[in-house]
Parts: structure tokens; sequence; C-alpha cells
């Protein structure tokens, strides 16, 4: 059938109430106007308030995905992480029993004493300062004054690394005096309440 743009020229000399004996070219364009209009009222009526539902979820099921891989990669891995986890409480517990407790620090001025004087150093000064509060531990300073050669301020630093409790050695200041060397220097050590739990935890253990 062939499409006559003229008959268009009669719409609006038509009765809407007699639409059945329309022309088939105003039938055919009034119905792509009805489902234009209504594919728009449709969009913007029904679809579009529903697009930031449809992101979110989109969005939502990208991230679980995302979720889904890291710990699928984790499960994978779960004999390796628990390993690990394994020597890092192994060598965390390790670490704590080089911190010397409340009660053992008196004793350990005894052993710096002994290290110092093996290395052939003569104490001029040996005292404890104001213990410095950290966030899980505190600094235990230790103000020294010793006298001697170089070799054996060498001896010293290595035999003070090899104790079994942690100390190390800070601001070291030589100077000359009459005929020696004077060294002045801060040691630290450091204590856990931790460390001081897991022995009192221990010895509850041991009574019972």
């Amino acid at each position: 059938m062939k499409f006559d743009f003229n008959k268009l020229k009669e719409i609006n000399d038509l009765d809407p109430e007699q639409i059945a004996v329309w022309p088939f070219e105003v039938k055919t364009v009034v119905a792509v106007f009805v489902a234009v209009l209504s594919l728009f009222g449709g969009y913007y009526g029904l679809v579009k308030s529903k697009l930031p539902i449809l992101e979110f979820a989109q969005n939502k099921e990208l991230e679980l995905k995302q979720s889904y891989r890291a710990k699928y990669r984790i499960a994978v891995n779960l004999e390796a992480y628990e390993e690990q986890l394994a020597r890092l409480h192994k060598d965390f517990s390790s670490m704590l029993k080089s911190l010397p407790t409340s009660n053992e620090t008196p004793g350990l001025l005894d052993d710096i004493t002994l290290v110092g004087t093996s290395a052939g150093l003569t104490f001029k000064l040996l005292n404890w300062q104001r213990e410095i509060p950290k966030e899980f531990y505190a600094e235990l300073p230790i103000e020294m004054e010793v006298t001697g050669g170089y070799h054996n301020f060498g001896q010293f630093a290595s035999e003070i690394a090899g104790l079994p409790r942690i100390v190390t050695v800070h601001d070291f200041e030589v100077t000359q005096e009459a005929n020696t060397l004077k060294l002045k220097v801060q040691a630290k050590t450091y204590r856990t309440s931790m460390g001081e739990q897991a022995t009192g935890s221990n010895t509850a253990k041991g009574q019972k």
C-alpha cells in the first residue's frame, strides 16, 4: 500500500470519534506519535527514577565480586597464612622475653657493669633515668660515663649487643681526660607490661 502524504492534510478536519474511518496514513502517524509519547512517558515516569537504584546495585555487585576475590585468595592461601601467623606469634613471644620486666631491671645494671669492667672500662656514672612511657611499651634510659680506650669502647658496645635482654646505646660523646678517654653514652632498654602479665600468668599456672 502506497503511503499518501496528502491525506495528512486532512488531519485537522477529522472527527476524533470516527477513528475507524480515518485514512490509513493518519492512523499510522497517530499510532507512531502515541508510541513515541508512551516511550518517553514510560522512561521519565518509570525508568528514570529507578536508574540510581540500578547504579547502586551494579556498584554493590562490583564491590561484592572484589570482596569475594579477596576472600577467595585468603582461603586458597589459608594454610600459608596460618603458618606465617604462628611464626609471628613465636617471634613476638621471643622478643617479649628479651625485654626486662620490672623485677629484672636492677639486675640489668649489674650485667652492664660486668660487661663494662670485662671490657677494661672504669665506670664513673651508671644511673637509671626517668622512664618514658610509649604506646605499647616504656623506654628505660640509663645514663653512663666510663673511661678507657677506643678498643675497650668497641668491645663494650659489642658485648652490650650480646646481652640476653635488649639494650641499645645512643648519643655517644667521647672526650680526652688526662691520659685516657671518657665516654658519655645513653643506653636504653625497654619494658612492656605484656611480658609481666605473661610471667604472672605462667606463675599462676605453676602454682595450680
